[in-house]
Formats: structure tokens, sequence, C-alpha cells
């Protein structure tokens, strides 16, 4: 019987999962490709025969998007699956125009059809973009659950930029393990915080493996999401953070609004930051599509451990680089903290990016005024570096979940700029988690 020829759409991360869940054994389809954006430096590689299966002794080619349509025609393909997140509504169709056009079927799959199914449970902490507080949400949960005496596993959404064969199963105990798996910036922004709280995180590609190896050790599983992708496992609880300072994105971005729907919790954050009409907003979407989920309205709360070095200075806002860059956020911690602690000034940093950075801010003009943590390879940690030294300003603001001056020599005064839950949220959230028996 003839093979359906698939190209898998994709950012090294779901696009993977889906063909591990879905199309690894499938002797009626056969994927040609995956497609890779997003993130540079994948497109090029191979996923490798010891995780693409017996069907595919070469491996599978991983090209760039833009070669989407040459592939289509050179390959003969049928379908093109979209597998990769925080999409707006307008891109995904743009995508879509692009495949038919070529001759192929556009499609997805469904979340259900590709979340695992856990002999423990699974809460899943996910959003309806990139940088809406996922992270403060997730710590806030693994607190609670760690205080009452839950042994809990945590389980990140997938960054495989490195050898995606050595890093089918990572295991982050111990600071030493961010050198052990030769972790980007991205990546240790995520796993950090869970080690600081003495947490154990998980990652990797293949997350059959992955979830087999946390159920050993866990009584409670929590699914730290990313971007605004759906869970890979199958939830006992959702909670879905929004943004009210995107208000609307959360029912026209994809698979956002997948989350919001799906939400047995609507976490409504950064209300301090947000004006109250955005707030309604959401929650006037949250009762036509999800009536039935409970809402939270919380803070984010920014502190500074140096705010003397912030007030009347000119400063420069460093901010988590995904939130800015496709999350197309325009204020993140190191904005906020810079206004609340009175600065005079935000520094521009586009005069003087270099190199890598410099592409960056090409690649994404909106950014304006704030400077992106990316980090992808050593050569981008380099050009931050550079870019960083070569500002002038009084004081560096490091909004990031990580202090980049750790890993990294910056040449003027330092402020981290840190961001948490209060402690009303985390009673909410606490006894919503008992009235699920999960606590």
């Amino acid at each position: 019987m003839k093979r359906t020829k698939i190209i898998i759409i994709g950012a090294a991360g779901r696009d993977f999962h889906n063909f591990n869940t879905v199309y690894r054994d499938d002797k009626y389809t056969e994927v040609v490709a995956f497609s890779a954006n997003q993130i540079p430096d994948i497109a090029g590689r191979k996923y490798p025969l010891a995780l693409a299966g017996k069907h595919y002794r070469a491996g599978i080619p991983i090209i760039d998007e833009s070669e989407l349509e040459i592939a289509i025609k050179e390959k003969k393909v049928d379908e093109c699956v979209l597998s990769y997140s925080d999409l707006s509504y307008d891109t995904v169709m743009r995508l879509a125009s692009r495949v038919i056009s070529a001759g192929a079927k556009f499609s997805m799959l469904g979340a259900r059809q590709t979340m695992l199914k856990s002999r423990k449970p699974v809460i899943a902490i996910v959003a309806v973009r990139t940088g809406c507080g996922k992270s403060q949400t997730t710590r806030a949960v693994v607190e609670i659950l760690k205080n009452a005496g839950k042994k809990v596993i945590s389980v990140r959404h997938p960054m495989p930029y490195g050898d995606l064969e050595k890093q089918r199963i990572q295991r982050y105990a111990y600071l030493e393990d961010l050198k052990k798996y030769n972790c980007t910036v991205e990546e240790m922004e995520e796993y950090e915080p869970h080690i600081k709280m003495g947490s154990v995180i998980y990652a990797g590609v293949d997350y059959g493996k992955i979830l087999k190896s946390a159920e050993k050790e866990a009584d409670v599983i929590v699914w730290d999401g990313g971007n605004n992708d759906t869970a890979f496992f199958r939830p006992d609880l959702t909670i879905t953070v929004a943004d009210p300072l995107r208000a609307g994105h959360e029912m026209s971005y994809y698979p956002g609004e997948v989350n919001f729907r799906l939400a047995d919790v609507i976490v409504i954050n950064k209300i301090d930051s947000a004006e109250p009409k955005n707030i309604e907003k959401i929650v006037q979407n949250a009762k036509i599509v999800n009536p039935k989920a409970i809402i939270i309205k919380t803070e984010s709360i920014v502190n500074a451990d140096k705010p003397k070095l912030i007030r009347g200075k000119k400063v420069l806002a460093i901010e988590d680089g995904p939130t800015l860059t496709h999350g197309e956020m325009k204020i993140g911690a190191a904005v906020i903290a810079a206004r609340r602690f009175g600065a005079a000034k935000l520094v521009d940093p586009r005069p003087f990016v270099t190199g890598e950075i410099k592409k960056v801010f090409e690649n994404y003009p909106a950014i304006g005024k704030l400077l992106p943590a990316v980090g992808y390879s050593e050569k981008q940690i380099e050009d931050l570096e550079k870019t960083i030294n070569k500002i002038r300003c009084d004081a560096v603001l490091v909004g990031t979940p990580i202090d980049l001056g750790r890993f990294m020599e910056i040449n003027k005064p330092r402020v981290r700029i840190t961001y948490d839950t209060p402690p009303e949220t985390k009673k909410q959230l606490q006894q919503i988690l008992k009235n699920k028996g999960l606590i």
C-alpha cells in the first residue's frame, strides 16, 4: 500500500513529539522531512535513526521552513502537519495557503491525540502566549505540592537544540547538570529555578520514555509548558495563564485558544501592570468559550535586589528572549522595575547591537528599546555580552529568570529583577488542588 508522504512543520519540539506519538510506527505514513522555524541553526540537521525508528534507517532531514514549497513538489508530499506553537491565526492560514497552493493537504493534530496517559496525577500549566508568567505559576504549584509532602517531578516542554540522540532524556537535579547537557540560555532559564527550589525537572525529545522515568519518582507530575503549546501528558488539572498586556490574544493565537478552552483554571496574571478594561476583556472571553473555568486574577510581584542603582539612573532593560521575539511583548519585568523604582531613562540598545544580536533585531524589528537575552548558541551569548558592554548606561536590569552575570562578564553595575506569585494567589491555588484531591 502506498504510504502517505508527510512533512511535519515545526520548531524543534512539538514536531518531534507528534512524530513519536502518531507517525513513528505508522506503516501507512512516511514522514519525509521536518521543517524548522523560530529557533536558529535547527535546519540542516537530521532526526536520527535512534529516535526515528525502524522505518527511517537514514533518519529524517530537517529543512528550513522557507523551503517548504520546493520540498512539497520535489518529494511529492501529500500532507503537511502544523506542529509548533505561538502563531497568530493570520500566520497559521498563510502557512496553510502556502501548503495548499503547492499541492498538499494542510492539517493539525488534536491535543488529545498526542497526550500521553500517566499512571500518576498530572497538573498541566500552560498559557495563551509565551511570556504570560507560566514559570512563576509553575513554581507556586510545585511549592504548594512539596509543602503538602508530595514528591513532585516537573517535566518541561522540549528545547532540544543540540545533539538530539544525547538529549533523548534529560534529568536536572543539580546546577552541574546544566553544564552536563550543554544548556543554552533559554534552557537554563527554565530549568535552573526548579533546581534552586530543590526540585527535579525532566526534558528532552522522547516524552514516552521521559514520562516512564518521571513516574518512577513522582507522586504528582507537573507539566511545565513552553510557548503556548498544549500539554504532552493528559492532565487531571489544567491551569492556563493569560496576559492582560496582550488581551485578546487568548482568542487569536494557536494553540493558545485551545489552552484557554481546555482550562480548568484561568490565571489572569500581571493585573497590577494592566488596564482594568483589558483584564475584563479576558474575563468576558472566558465566559463565552469556557464558562466553567475558575478565574484567578493575580499580580506578578516584581522585585529588584539593588533598587538604589535604578532610581534616577539611565538603565538598560534586558528581558527574556523568546518573550520579546516571537512572543511580541513590548514590556517585561525589567521595564516594570525601571518604572516602579524610578529610573530616569531606558537606554536604547539598538545603536550598539552587534553580530547575532543585530540579526535578532533585523528579524524582529518591533522589539524596540529592550534587549532580548537570546543565547541559543555560544556565538549568540558572546555577541550578547559584547552588546551589553558597548552600551553606555548607569546600570543593567536583568529581567531574565537567571542571572546573566553568572556566565558572562558585564562591565557595569547590574540589578537582578525577579518576579513571583503573591501569597493570596498561592492560597487560592492550594484550595483548588485540595478540591481536586491532588493534596
